[in-house]
């Protein structure tokens, strides 16, 4: 299995950016976004189903977006309204059909004026 994230940066409050997360080499069930902020531990962002059934941290509803292409193997994270508190490296996630989980190499995703 294979992960390709991208789409990380520096933005200031209240922009947005888009996460992508490409993925090959299996079926995948589950694909998802977990963060890490310098001294915290991961947490779950979101994630998405194969048939498109979706999970959002709290902090997060209402403010981003995780959709996903089953064609592609592709899982997108649209992050609208961001604030510092999202600062963080984010890790793309995925389970495969045979619950097998893997992690993408971190996107760093900054927040700041």
């Amino acid at each position: 299995v294979q992960l390709q994230a991208s789409g990380g940066g520096l933005v200031q409050p209240g922009g947005s950016l888009r996460l992508s997360c490409a993925a090959s080499g299996s079926i995948f069930n589950i694909l998802g976004w977990y963060r890490q902020a310098p001294g915290k531990q991961r947490e779950l962002v979101a994630s998405i189903t194969r048939s498109g059934n979706t999970k959002y941290d709290d902090s997060v509803k209402g403010r981003f977006t995780i959709s996903r292409d089953n064609t592609k193997n592709t899982v997108y994270l649209q992050m609208n309204n961001l604030k510092q508190e999202d600062t963080a490296v984010y890790y793309c996630n995925v389970v495969t059909m045979y619950g097998a989980p893997y992690w993408g190499q971190g996107t760093q995703v900054t927040v700041s004026s």
